[in-house]
């Protein structure tokens, strides 16, 4: 009995030291544009769209799945799977699209950043711009000097700075569980709370944790041949995924309930500005400081997890490796100009979510036909059953983010 015990144990610790890359790609779904999303869904429409964040967050762990499951049966990336099958001139226009997407996610990441240290420390929005790049250089480096483990360790410490940060509220103030109950059933209130929903789906389905993910779980785990290793990993790899999706899932609740219980009927709650300060009213200063530093960690986690996504996406689809650090102080550009401008920080996180939602079926479409193709995936393709389902994801996210473009393009 005890070496069977022992034996359980080291199979689970075994299993444990295979968890890590779902946590990396999940820093995309508690990034600031989910911030803004959320707290601005729960202030304006209460727990109306509990349900959105529930749905999210299941298609959301499917595509992960998916997108891990490519890399590890085929040794390609998403990018490197799309290089292989298209032409010249697709591979350049797919690049350029998942650039522009690419800089937008940049861009949300690192306002949210300078808005948390103006939060914290009353910094110019550009001098916070700055210090986050900084700081994501560092985080860089070290995914470049000590390769892939230790970057994971810093990300999922940082995931877990950000739990606390937007958990801490709702301890403080519990939600109505009545209220949190009755938002599971899928519904609108006008076109204000679908323009809402769309944005927040928007914000968890992101294209660069999509092509990502695949080239993480293969750098990590390679290639394993069929039998009975890949089974293994192939299992190993859903909880890793499962487990990254119930941690960003119950953040992102949290964010939304939170906004629900103490910023619902509040006037002026328009930007995250308000938002801390309105919980800094009615929570007191110390929700207020976490939730501040929830935020910055979001963004100097997510910037340097987005500019590692941009690399992924340009070496794979051109063949073309840019160092990391480069690219960093590159991609950084747009959104220091937008900072030095003066332009409204919160109305530039919704437009670089409107930019997202260009790219999201150019990643969902190719992921779903490799992983049901049996020719590149042979007996690891997708189930009909598991092929249909994508599909039906791939159309939800799709049909929203044109609502939102829409709806934000018509202003209505």
């Amino acid at each position: 009995m005890a070496e069977s015990r022992r034996s359980a144990v080291q199979r689970a610790r075994s299993a444990s030291l295979l968890l890590g890359p779902a946590f990396v790609a999940a820093i995309a779904y508690v990034d600031p544009g989910n911030v803004a999303s959320n707290i601005s869904a729960g202030a304006q429409f209460g727990y109306l769209l509990v349900w959105v964040i529930v749905m999210a967050n299941v298609m959301a762990g499917l595509v992960q799945f998916l997108s891990a499951k490519l890399g590890l049966v085929t040794g390609m990336s998403l990018p490197e799977a799309v290089r292989s099958k298209a032409g010249r001139s697709v591979r350049l226009s797919y690049w350029a699209q998942a650039e522009t997407v690419a800089m937008a996610t940049d861009l949300a990441e690192v306002v949210g950043g300078a808005i948390a240290l103006n939060l914290l420390f009353d910094l110019p929005l550009l001098v916070g711009g700055v210090i986050t790049g900084v700081v994501s250089l560092v985080l860089l480096a070290v995914q470049n000097r000590r390769g892939q483990r230790p970057f994971e360790r810093i990300i999922i410490g940082m995931l877990a700075v950000i739990a606390v940060g937007f958990l801490a509220s709702v301890f403080i103030s519990p939600p109505s569980a009545s209220g949190t109950l009755g938002g599971l059933m899928p519904r609108f209130e006008g076109s204000g709370s679908v323009l809402l929903a769309a944005a927040m789906i928007g914000a968890t389905v992101m294209p660069h944790a999509v092509y990502l993910h695949s080239g993480l779980a293969r750098d990590r785990h390679g290639s394993p041949e069929p039998g009975p290793a890949r089974v293994r990993l192939l299992k190993i790899t859903k909880i890793d995924v499962g487990l990254a999706m119930v941690l960003a899932g119950t953040v992102n609740m949290a964010m939304l309930l939170m906004a629900a219980q103490t910023l619902r009927g509040r006037e002026g709650i328009e930007t995250l500005e308000d938002a801390h300060g309105a919980v800094r009213d009615v929570l007191g200063p110390g929700a207020a400081l976490l939730l501040a530093i929830g935020l910055l960690a979001s963004g100097l986690a997510s910037t340097s997890v987005g500019a590692y996504a941009g690399a992924m996406i340009m070496q794979g689809l051109l063949k073309r490796k840019i160092p990391l650090l480069v690219r960093r102080v590159v991609t950084i550009i747009p959104a220091l100009v937008i900072l030095g401008l003066g332009i409204d920080p919160t109305r530039a996180l919704i437009v670089s979510q409107v930019v997202l939602s260009f790219g999201i079926p150019f990643a969902l479409i190719p992921l779903v036909r490799f992983t049901a193709d049996r020719t590149l995936m042979g007996d690891d393709a997708n189930h009909r059953v598991t092929t249909g389902l994508a599909w039906l994801v791939a159309a939800i996210i799709s049909v929203l983010n044109v609502a939102l473009i829409y709806l934000t393009v018509t202003g209505k």
